[in-house]
């Protein structure tokens, strides 16, 4: 492998491990930082939005065009693009509510979690955080709440990673995009798994077992596409990443970054992440 490939597989190996972040940041902290995780999801949301469009969605309409003419490229690039964001959204609807990355969480939800309370039906109590009951399910919910992450993860990293391969510089910007928007989702898993065991090390290691499927997915892709890589399988698979990171960053990121109760916040995050990406594209012309 050449030095771009191995480039590409540490971005995505960064962006995936991201999720130890919010998984120590979870032990540790009392209350959920709810502005820095607002401006965090705002900002990631904005990089990933500006660059697909100014960035990615040319680049691949250009190889394909290319490849195929106006006419036909186009069409390919535009279909490549919508299908990204159909592939995002069937593995959003087969996630239940409750174990999508994306929901907001906080760390002191455990402590009024409502699973709890399904206990408290026939006794008017809240079942204690300790109840045998609540620890199996809360365990349930974190190992679910990682197989989710995991999934979605997947065309996260093969984005991350086809977009590296194309312009580093691009690469790390979506890397750092992505890396930000796991540190929500490392609280998701590790929250419910350490007050169902215990255990500070245990919920770290799911939490950061489920941040690896980022650099599998790139592997996955590299050993499937890279053998019959050529223009129109580049240019398809670059429009399809613009649309999974669109998508993302409409259907998830924003919204949850206007739920954390920061609504002006998202929104000076995302034009912030916007900033940088668009300096970083003209520094670097």
């Amino acid at each position: 492998m050449d030095s771009t490939v191995i480039y590409a597989f540490l971005l995505t190996l960064f962006a995936g491990l991201a999720t130890g972040i919010g998984s120590m940041i979870a032990f540790f902290a009392k209350r959920t930082n709810t502005a820095f995780l607002s401006i965090s999801l705002g900002f990631s949301g904005g990089v990933m939005i500006y660059v697909s469009f100014i960035e990615i969605f040319p680049k691949a309409l250009e190889e394909l065009v290319g490849a195929h003419g106006e006419y036909t490229g186009t069409i390919y690039t535009v279909l490549a693009f919508f299908g990204g964001m159909f592939l995002i959204g069937m593995i959003d609807k087969f996630i239940p509510k409750m174990e999508n990355p994306h929901e907001v969480k906080f760390v002191e939800s455990m402590q009024n979690d409502p699973t709890t309370h399904e206990l408290a039906t026939t006794t008017n109590e809240a079942a204690p955080i300790n109840h045998p009951e609540v620890q199996n399910r809360l365990k349930k919910m974190g190992i679910f709440m990682a197989l989710a992450i995991g999934i979605h993860n997947f065309p996260e990293g093969l984005a991350t990673f086809v977009s590296a391969l194309d312009d580093p510089t691009v690469g790390l910007a979506i890397a750092i995009a992505i890396a930000l928007h796991n540190i929500p989702e490392g609280i998701a898993v590790s929250v419910p798994i350490y007050y169902a065991t215990g255990s500070r090390k245990k919920a770290f290691k799911l939490s950061m077992l489920s941040g690896l499927s980022e650099p599998a997915g790139a592997a996955i892709g590299f050993l499937l596409l890279m053998p019959f890589l050529s223009d129109t399988v580049f240019g398809l698979l670059f429009a399809a990443v613009g649309g999974i990171m669109v998508f993302i960053s409409l259907d998830e990121l924003l919204p949850a970054a206007r739920e954390y109760g920061h609504a002006h916040h998202s929104m000076y995050g995302m034009v912030a992440g916007m900033i940088v990406m668009a300096t970083s594209l003209i520094l670097l012309m």
